[in-house]
């Protein structure tokens, strides 16, 4: 029986939902750390789940910069924190070496959209799930110019620009 390994987010301790997983490995990015702040609530529940075997885990500079370009093809780089970069490219090296048995918790939608590509399980905590992934570009609201990047001010005309949907599918 292979075990399957649970990648979670912060998002998962911040629900307050009970995290029981039996017979299956717990773990998280070793930036998780950050953005759970001590004392409250959601500290206790960070600690409870560690003491019940919640493996937290660094992520390679390497694995990062493959799940920071995958992002950028579809438009998600600047929309994830660096944590939740992180709980991608733990999921991905994981889901590499254990054949498919990896699934992120998460309610957020943009690591649930950057899974999808990547071929990653994920469950949803409290929320809906996604039910398509997108691709986003960057479009001028001046001259109607689109980016791959997340451009604050065109370069060409001067105007804003706004995430745009450019191509999205079922999932």
């Amino acid at each position: 029986m292979n075990e399957k390994i649970y990648v979670i987010d912060t998002s998962a301790i911040l629900s307050g939902i009970p995290l029981d997983f039996k017979d299956s490995l717990l773990i998280a990015p070793g930036g998780i750390k950050e953005e759970i702040k001590p004392g409250g609530r959601d500290y206790q529940n960070f600690i409870y789940q560690i003491e019940k075997g919640l493996k937290i885990i660094d992520v390679s500079k390497k694995t990062i910069d493959i799940i920071e370009d995958m992002l950028r093809e579809i438009g998600e780089n600047n929309r994830l924190s660096k944590v939740d970069k992180e709980v991608l490219a733990l999921a991905y090296d994981y889901n590499k070496k254990k054949e498919n048995n990896v699934i992120i918790i998460t309610d957020d939608y943009s690591i649930q959209n950057a899974a999808s590509f990547l071929k990653i399980k994920y469950k949803n905590i409290s929320q809906k799930g996604i039910i398509k992934k997108f691709k986003w570009v960057y479009r001028c609201s001046g001259c109607g110019k689109k980016f791959k990047d997340d451009i604050k001010i065109c370069p060409i005309c001067g105007s804003k620009t706004k995430a745009n949907v450019s191509d999205k599918k079922d999932i």
